[in-house]
């Protein structure tokens, strides 16, 4: 059984690079080709995309009568993906900020997270609140996809004038889909891997929970962000970590409370809560600061983020031992 534990990390590991490379150069091609910004297609498609992991943990515990597991799957993704994606990817490759993400992606996720620690206030998520939630993802859809369109004339003509542009719309159109699937996929695999030789070593299920399986649903943000970074393809990144969190608080959160109304342990709120806001608004002050000093997040940022993530996972780690 270690063995081919150990076979299926190494196999997850090297797919989910490979997809991931494939993924998100088809994201930077079909945005090109519809006329739209990559920020928009990070927001939109990758930040949905690689959010089904958590909506499906949540739809399958809110249908086995554990609907409180989407908190602690939504906010505690959304942690790692400012403090430990976004960290690492503006270690690799400074993180340029845009006028767009600063007047209105990261406001509209501020704004979501302070009404969902609202909502927290009585220590549940009623159905009620839930569909509120879902109704605002909806608009919030809809509404993105709207404004691209104005800025649609401007960005196809810049595409026209990328020559070096060699994909395919099919291929692009195809290899965006494959490389998600083969994303979900090798990201599962890695997990199923990683828990089996920590059961092995002879690690609790809990540290497990706390970390492994915490990480393993964001391996897609991890994977398709970091690539982005390295490829230059930084709104991709950047869009990706907001609209991954949008679809967190919002969709995740909102489609397991439809199913059943979710009640909230008080950690949720004075600590997970707590953190995804502090580091929400940390990304607005560290986003503003770059994009009025014409700055970017760089390497400073991205540590101080990242030692956020440890300080925060050890924090957890002592707290359940």
């Amino acid at each position: 059984m270690l063995l081919e534990a150990s076979f299926a990390i190494i196999v997850g590991l090297i797919i989910l690079v490979w997809s991931a490379d494939r993924f998100v150069d088809a994201a930077a091609a079909l945005a090109r080709y519809l006329g739209m910004s990559p920020l928009l297609i990070g927001i939109l498609i990758i930040g949905f995309g690689t959010s089904m992991p958590e909506m499906v943990v949540s739809a399958l515990s809110a249908f086995n009568s554990s609907p409180g597991i989407a908190l602690g799957n939504a906010y505690g993704s959304n942690i790692t993906n400012i403090a430990l994606i976004l960290g690492l990817t503006a270690l690799i490759k400074p993180l340029v900020v845009h006028g767009s993400v600063i007047k209105k992606e990261l406001p509209i996720l501020l704004s979501v997270t302070f009404l969902s620690a609202y909502f927290l206030l009585d220590m549940k998520i009623s159905t009620l609140e839930a569909y509120s939630l879902l109704v605002i993802f909806i608009a919030y859809v809809f509404w993105t996809i709207w404004s691209s369109k104005k800025q649609r004339p401007s960005v196809q003509a810049a595409y026209e004038e990328d020559t070096k542009q060699q994909i395919s719309f099919n291929a692009s159109a195809f290899w965006l889909i494959a490389g998600l699937i083969l994303l979900m996929l090798s990201s599962q695999l890695l997990v199923w891997g990683a828990i089996k030789v920590a059961n092995y070593l002879g690690v609790s299920d809990l540290v497990i929970g706390l970390t492994v399986v915490a990480i393993g649903t964001s391996l897609p943000e991890v994977a398709a962000s970091i690539v982005a970074a390295r490829k230059g393809e930084v709104d991709l990144a950047v869009g990706n970590i907001i609209g991954s969190n949008l679809y967190n608080t919002l969709a995740v959160v909102g489609l397991a409370g439809a199913i059943m109304p979710i009640e909230a342990e008080s950690k949720v709120l004075s600590r997970d809560m707590l953190m995804m806001s502090a580091l929400t608004m940390t990304l607005f002050i560290f986003g503003l600061i770059a994009y009025k000093k014409q700055h970017t997040l760089g390497r400073f940022n991205g540590l101080f983020f990242f030692a956020s993530y440890v300080g925060y996972t050890i924090f957890l780690v002592r707290t359940a031992l």
